[in-house]
């Protein structure tokens, strides 16, 4: 693990902080049955942020009548890499600080986006998308407990 904050203790530190940022930015989401937040870091900025929704110009209306998620929600680290593209930024490098790990669609998003380290919370239903990207060669980190440390 490449330490950017002069320390493992440090950088836990810093992971923490900005996994709580993720969390707050989840809760502007509309969705009702998961709020989730992405936070893209680099080079000790952060250049990025997302939350799942709906696309721009659609109803905030996440899930239809049956609760399910409708088919056009984009999840937060989708919006989070798209809101870098139309940046003048890039995500090469970067860490994505995430309150749900991404699902495998996201994940070849979140690779070829360049991003090279993942730091969640909670974990998605399906583990696809964290085999993929550790078998890319992202680092992931699984921090639960952001409010115990």
């Amino acid at each position: 693990m490449e330490i950017k904050y002069g320390s493992e203790e440090k950088q836990k530190r810093y992971d923490i902080a900005y996994l709580r940022m993720a969390r707050e930015w989840g809760n502007l989401s509309h969705c009702k049955r998961k709020q989730v937040g992405a936070i893209i870091v680099k080079d000790s900025m952060i250049i990025s942020d997302g939350y799942n929704g709906a696309p721009s110009g659609f109803d905030n209306c996440c899930e239809d009548e049956n609760q399910k998620t409708l088919w056009y929600v984009l999840h937060a680290e989708a919006n989070a890499i798209m809101k870098v593209a139309k940046s003048t930024n890039n995500s090469n490098g970067a860490t994505l600080y995430i309150t749900l790990s991404p699902c495998k669609e996201c994940s070849k998003l979140v690779y070829q986006a360049g991003i090279k380290r993942v730091v969640y919370m909670n974990k998605y239903k399906d583990n696809s998308g964290l085999d993929f990207l550790e078998k890319a060669g992202v680092e992931l980190m699984h921090i639960k407990n952001i409010d115990d440390e």
